[in-house]
C-alpha cells in the first residue's frame, strides 16, 4: 500500500480517551481487544480494523466512527 494512503486517514483515539477520561488499558479491557491492538490502532499503524471491533470501540466511547478516525487527504 502506497504510504501516502496509510498516513490519509487519521486516527483521534487520544482525544476520545481524554475526554472520557479513560485509559488505553481500560477502553481495551472493555472491547475486548489487546491492549497492544489498540495502541497500533492509536499511532496510526494498523492497516485494518474489523467492523465488530469499531462498532465495540464506539458504544464504549459512545463516539461515532467519524468521531475515531477522519480522512486527511494529502496529509
Amino acid at each position: 500500500m502506497p504510504a501516502e494512503l496509510q498516513s490519509a486517514i487519521a486516527v483521534h483515539l487520544d482525544e476520545l480517551l481524554v475526554d472520557r477520561e479513560m485509559t488505553l488499558t481500560e477502553l481495551a479491557r472493555r472491547v475486548g481487544v489487546t491492549h497492544a491492538n489498540l495502541s497500533v490502532l492509536k499511532n496510526g499503524h494498523a492497516r485494518a480494523i474489523r467492523f465488530s471491533t469499531l462498532s465495540a470501540i464506539c458504544e464504549v466511547l459512545d463516539c461515532q466512527p467519524g468521531d475515531l478516525m477522519t480522512h486527511q487527504p494529502n496529509a
